[in-house]
């Protein structure tokens, strides 16, 4: 009995053991494979504090001699505005096509979800149709529209196609997530006597919070980083959003002043990652929640 109860505890403590190496292991892996995919942001990050000589003779992403010149002198600019100017301008597009977006997506999505009506399954195949129709298809129609509407060398073409449901993937992707949901609550309040506009707002909205943070994320993100939408509408520098304010602190006839674009590079991405963080949990939860039901 005593030697099948030490042999027992030996058997525990090697498999004890065997989990802990095989537990180290991999976060060895996953720490070297973190590393690898985020050195390219670190060392954005420690380049932005160099001088313009010691990003090409030194390969590491510590400064020698750390300084704020590239910060200063990119977001002065060689403009008459500063790279505040550009923000502001990114803030003007981006709030507008963020709320937008959540609005109109989320009322096209309740009522494909919840509604019956005719051609329902015509519509909503077409609205699938469209995620699989390349972006570049529609940019010269749409360029003519806009252009006949008078809208040209302003913010309206960036954020207007949005407010009106205008992005199919976020329409699909709410219309799955109100799918996975049951609907027995909008009926015990349409029985209080609630109409349809009301049981979304009240019951319908909290519930697809998870998923509504999920859509603003990636609209913000994805406005943030547009360079080809702001570079066809828009023509006066003092319009243009950082995408493409970045752009002008490259000068082809002369040599780059690396440190001013990897500065302000810096600067740009940071709303993002910090948005990203700080709903990184509520992003998770709706994509997921997203896709439980098809």
């Amino acid at each position: 009995m005593t030697d099948l109860t030490h042999l027992n505890a030996l058997q525990t403590r090697r498999r004890v053991r065997n989990q802990k190496i095989s537990a180290g292991m991999r976060y060895v892996i996953l720490f070297a494979v973190g590393l690898v995919m985020l050195y390219p942001l670190i060392w954005l990050v420690g380049a932005s504090f160099k001088t313009n000589s010691e990003i090409f003779s030194s390969p590491g992403f510590i400064p020698a001699e750390p300084t704020l010149e590239g910060y200063r002198q990119g977001w002065e600019t060689s403009t008459p505005f500063t790279f505040g100017r550009f923000f502001w301008n990114s803030f003007l597009i981006i709030l507008p096509k963020t709320i937008g977006t959540a609005i109109s997506c989320t009322l096209v999505a309740y009522g494909f979800a919840r509604f019956d009506f005719p051609f329902k399954k015509i519509l909503f195949g077409s609205v699938i149709a469209i995620l699989l129709l390349p972006n570049v298809v529609t940019r010269i129609p749409q360029y003519i529209l806009f252009r006949d509407l008078g809208w040209l060398d302003s913010f309206l073409p960036l954020w207007v196609p949005s407010a009106m449901a205008g992005d199919a993937f976020f329409v699909f992707m709410l219309v799955q997530f109100l799918r996975s949901i049951p609907p027995d609550m909008e009926e015990a309040a349409r029985v209080d006597g609630c109409n349809s506009l009301q049981t979304l707002i009240y019951i319908v909205v909290p519930m697809l919070a998870p998923a509504l943070i999920s859509v603003c994320l990636f609209q913000f993100m994805w406005t943030m980083n547009d360079f080809l939408g702001p570079l066809i509408y828009l023509s006066s520098v003092d319009k243009y959003p950082v995408s493409l304010a970045l752009k002008l602190s490259i000068d082809t006839t002369e040599a780059f002043e690396w440190n001013r674009i990897l500065a302000m590079s810096v600067l740009t991405i940071t709303p993002a990652l910090i948005v990203f963080f700080v709903a990184q949990r509520y992003f998770i939860e709706g994509i997921s929640a997203g896709g439980v039901k098809g």
